[in-house]
């Protein structure tokens, strides 16, 4: 017997997120003989982004009931059942921490239609129940409503039966009761965890580190760590007996953090960093008719690197971002293989290098800008960004284009001076690496500030 559910929530906080609206569907294999669907008061206000997806808002919850009134039903309901759901870990950890909110211990086998369709339809293009369901022809009315998606849910999963010829759902697929949940043990250690950045270590039974990573999230993803499934996380969650944790406040301190104790601890259980983390580079040289000309090429051809790369396309993104960013032309730099003018040249975004109508003084002049604001080549800087809390500072020096290494100031006379900043600095590695981990970082994402220094 199987209990077909889909819930939605409020969204929100690992684990702090409320149900809105829940739909189970007792099925035996051939028909529904059994069904609860029920919107719910979450006690809380729903997420603007989830009341635009599912359209419940908190007026439409204000008389549903909470979930304590319907919790007997939901027992009842799925008692000797398995639950079945698209992405179950999800629902089934909902279902779960709303429980323990009113001290019961809910267990249920769990089977996932995700995993299942990965199995049975590895030609799918996509696992999204949405896109799935389009893709199989199969009728899906009310999306991202709980009833709607049950449904959907229960037609995928009537298809899934008939194509298991091998029984792979019954022999192999049905979860043990307690895999993809935490032991009492791992929810000690998950509940002291903070939902900050950072880097934590998880130790095994002599104290010793045995894994690292860095998060935004920490509780969440030691969490996921916990309950995800295979044999080196099943090993990884049984061996760990602690964890602890380092906030940094932003990610990029975390990054160079992580990549730093990885390759000083070796932990047993993590993947350690290539020697060199990056393949590709970004070049410069000059054409015959003065303008200076970028290109990508393979690390070890090019002589002075402008920007480093983990991939070809990364580095080709790169080149089209900032031909685009900075007005360059994009035939100086081999993006078009036009005869006479390039097309950006008749948008109005070249100011006419490929064919020789604008100086080569100001172009290289632009070239110029667009290479340095995205590497550390010679630089002298202080990359400020978010602390660990309200009113800190955390700062990343960097001396002639090299990382130095990091700290947390309250004060920005801290900052302006540099002596004073160079004693609160935990030193760093300041490797090539450790400047490709930088850069890949701020062509994605922005830091609060960037100080230049004297």
């Amino acid at each position: 017997m199987y209990a077909i559910l889909d819930i939605e929530t409020t969204g929100g906080k690992f684990n702090e997120e409320g149900i809105t609206e829940i739909a189970i569907h007792k099925f035996d294999g051939q028909k529904v003989v059994d069904k609860f669907i029920s919107l719910i008061n979450p006690e809380k206000d729903i997420q603007p982004f989830v009341v635009k997806l599912t359209g419940i808002n908190n007026k439409m919850l204000q008389t549903a009931p909470k979930f304590y009134e319907v919790a007997k039903r939901i027992i009842e309901i799925t008692e000797d059942t398995v639950l079945v759901a698209h992405n179950a870990q999800f629902d089934y950890r909902i279902l779960r921490t709303e429980f323990r909110r009113l001290g019961y211990n809910f267990e249920r086998k769990t089977l996932c239609t995700v995993d299942l369709s990965k199995l049975l339809l590895p030609d799918a293009e996509s696992y999204s129940l949405g896109k799935l369901v389009r893709s199989l022809g199969i009728p899906v009315t009310d999306r991202h409503r709980a009833n709607g998606d049950a449904l959907a849910t229960i037609k995928l999963f009537k298809l899934l039966l008939v194509k298991d010829s091998e029984k792979i759902i019954v022999k192999e697929t049905i979860r043990k009761e307690s895999q993809g949940e935490l032991s009492e043990k791992q929810l000690d250690i998950v509940r002291e965890l903070p939902n900050k950045t950072g880097v934590f270590y998880m130790h095994g039974k002599d104290a010793d580190i045995i894994y690292v990573s860095k998060s935004t999230d920490i509780k969440k993803k030691v969490n996921q760590l916990f309950t995800k499934s295979g044999d080196k996380s099943r090993k990884l969650a049984k061996d760990t007996k602690k964890v602890t944790f380092e906030e940094t406040g932003n990610e990029l301190i975390a990054i160079l953090k992580e990549h730093e104790e990885l390759l000083k601890l070796r932990p047993k259980y993590n993947s350690i960093p290539k020697k060199r983390m990056y393949s590709h580079a970004l070049c410069k040289t000059k054409n015959d008719n003065g303008y200076y000309s970028l290109e990508i090429k393979t690390y070890r051809e090019c002589k002075e690197p402008l920007g480093l790369f983990n991939g070809i396309f990364s580095a080709k993104n790169h080149l089209y971002k900032i031909t685009k960013e900075f007005e360059l032309c994009e035939k100086v730099n081999g993006i078009s293989e036009a005869r006479t003018n390039c097309s950006a040249f008749d948008e109005g975004t070249c100011k006419g290098a490929c064919i020789k109508k604008e100086s080569h003084e100001t172009y290289n002049n632009r070239v110029l800008a667009a290479t340095t604001k995205y590497n550390l080549n010679s630089k002298n800087v202080v990359l400020l960004d978010k602390g660990r809390e309200i009113g800190e500072q955390s700062a990343i020096l960097i001396k002639n284009g090299s990382l130095v290494g990091f700290g947390f100031c309250d004060l920005n006379y801290q900052i302006n001076n540099i002596h004073i900043l160079e004693t609160l600095i935990t030193p760093m590695n300041g490797t090539r690496d450790a400047n490709f981990l930088i850069e890949s970082y701020l062509r994605k994402k922005r830091v609060l500030k960037t100080v230049e220094l004297n």
